[in-house]
């Protein structure tokens, strides 16, 4: 059952690879927790404990996604005007996009996806713990500078997700996955303001849930026998 799981849930990480798989990787064959790796490549990796029967989870508990920007993110959007982007602009970036990912999965995990979003830990429940790094919003449409700034880019920027998932009950550490994500470049130049931005990140974090429920479920369905 677990080659079977690696191969459904290696497309969670190649699924927005364009470039080829790194052609030297130092990635450890075991985590520092215990767990093995799956695959690797240039946009993220896999590692799971093979052990793990994935048909006992039909209930999810969702903790609130934990946001961090690109370092030195602050400074390079401040070069030119030392007034665009303060704390409190950044606080509201994380809190919005960290209430932005709690509506799209608990929507598609739970509604759309059939599983129960519990608040309590259970024998049928795993706990997933996310968490957005490296965010790096390309023209951040804040209130801070003064005047009223039109800003036009080819990209609205790039965020990464590590999901870390547990069993409930034990504590353990069963699967972490992790995969970064830019938004498409046109090839054009384009107006770009926090409704763009919102927009744009809604889509990323709803291929990423769409995602995650379809491996979750075909993984299910091999431990059932069903595959």
């Amino acid at each position: 059952m677990y080659m079977i799981f690696k191969a459904l849930l290696l497309s969670f990480i190649l699924i927005s690879a364009v470039g080829p798989v790194m052609a030297k990787d130092d990635s450890p064959e075991v985590s520092i927790e215990g767990l093995e790796l799956v695959e690797k490549n240039r946009r993220g990796g896999i590692y799971a404990d093979p052990n793990i029967d994935w048909s006992l989870y039909t209930q999810v508990v969702l903790d609130p996604a934990t946001v961090a920007f690109r370092r030195n993110w602050q400074r390079d959007q401040n070069r030119y005007n030392s007034f665009k982007v303060n704390a409190k602009d950044m606080e509201k970036i994380k809190t919005s996009l960290s209430e932005l990912f709690d509506d799209v999965f608990t929507k598609e995990l739970g509604e759309n996806g059939g599983y129960t979003i519990a608040d309590q830990a259970g024998d049928d429940v795993m706990r997933i713990k996310p968490a957005i790094i490296d965010l790096d919003v390309h023209a951040p449409d804040t209130m801070s500078s003064p005047g009223r700034t039109t800003q036009f880019t080819e990209s609205v920027g790039k965020m990464t997700l590590k999901l870390e998932i547990y069993d409930s009950v034990t504590g353990g550490l069963i699967a972490i996955l992790s995969d970064r994500r830019e938004a498409p470049r046109r090839g054009y130049m384009q107006w770009t303001s926090s409704v763009t931005n919102r927009a744009e990140a809604q889509r990323m974090l709803q291929r990423w849930a769409k995602d995650l429920v379809k491996r979750l479920d075909e993984a299910r369905g091999a431990n059932n026998g069903d595959s």
